[in-house]
């Protein structure tokens, strides 16, 4: 536990560290937000906040795991490989946001990537990511049941459909919630504790380790994307943090968890999907505005009131998850 308290603060300084360094930076090079005009109106004023932050939290998890590696490998040799998949599928996932966000601020192609070229990458991101856990890790095709306390074994080929499509809905989801200052890098850091206690509790050290690197990079970033935000992740900072969360539950064997710990990420893609159904239908709207946490916006509650509020159901439903196990 010592040595994971170290990384929790070298990773949280490290985070500190670059984003004073990259915030201006980007800053200087005019990365800025871009606001939807048929957003809410208190966001224009965010117009031009330096975005693509999300760099800050890959760095750390590059460098931070490096140095783990580095150190492992000497005489923990399977725990240091076993950190390279979970690295692995992050940085992939936060690439590909990357790109997006390059496109879109650097380039100024205010589309980014087009769907199709953003899910073909999220997809073969997610594919290599299922295909290595099975074929070269042989952690198995087995998933644990919240609640009923016993594991269930899927046939590889559905199995690998199910990984996917876990690690695509999560990325869309976190993605989702990103839309106030400070809310997904809050939710995120909570889910993420919570995977990383159960990985203490399970004796599963590879996660632990980037678990805390991961909950430290947050840690640091958190102090800059408070509302009001230095700083925004962008596409960068929240397909990254998304594609942590499930590869880790996979890692974990525990998918189904996110049902209940991811339930703010969970209900913002839902709010989505029932506003634009409703509206095609009746052409009237359920909510004010969607994602569900622009509804309380429009409602009146204050950016920190939302942020403390779905941080603490988040922080509530992980409590639950972990008895659930």
């Amino acid at each position: 536990m010592q040595y994971q308290n170290k990384i929790l603060l070298l990773s949280f300084i490290t985070s500190v560290v670059l984003a004073l360094i990259i915030v201006p930076i980007l800053r200087k090079l005019k990365v800025g937000q871009i606001e939807r005009q048929e957003g809410p109106k208190s966001h224009l004023k965010k117009q031009g906040t330096p975005t693509m932050g999300g760099i800050i939290m890959i760095l750390v998890l590059i460098a931070v795991g490096a140095f783990v590696y580095l150190d492992y490998i000497k005489d923990q040799a399977e725990t240091a490989k076993s950190i390279l998949p979970l690295i692995g599928v992050s940085v992939g996932f936060g690439f590909i946001g990357f790109i997006d966000d390059f496109k879109k601020l650097v380039l100024k192609n205010t589309k980014g990537l087009s769907p199709k070229a953003k899910m073909l990458g999220l997809l073969i991101v997610s594919v290599i990511y299922t295909i290595v856990l099975i074929n070269i890790f042989n952690i198995g095709t087995d998933i644990y049941i919240p609640f009923v306390k016993t594991y269930i074994t899927l046939p590889t080929w559905f199995y690998m459909i199910f990984a996917v499509l876990v690690m695509l809905a999560a990325t869309n989801a976190i993605n989702l919630t990103d839309g106030i200052d400070g809310l997904s890098t809050s939710v995120t850091t909570i889910i993420l504790t919570c995977l990383t206690v159960i990985s203490i509790l399970l004796g599963v050290k590879e996660v632990t380790v980037v678990g805390t690197i991961l909950i430290g990079a947050c840690l640091g970033f958190l102090l800059f994307n408070l509302n009001p935000a230095k700083v925004m992740m962008g596409d960068t900072g929240s397909l990254m943090l998304g594609g942590a969360i499930a590869g880790i539950s996979l890692y974990l064997k525990m998918p189904l968890l996110l049902l209940i710990i991811a339930i703010i990420p969970i209900v913002e893609t839902l709010s989505v999907m029932i506003q634009v159904a409703y509206f095609k239908k009746t052409g009237n709207r359920v909510f004010k505005m969607t994602p569900i946490h622009h509804h309380f916006e429009l409602s009146g509650w204050k950016e920190n009131k939302i942020v403390s509020v779905f941080s603490l159901i988040t922080l509530i439903f992980c409590i639950i998850g972990l008895y659930s196990i």
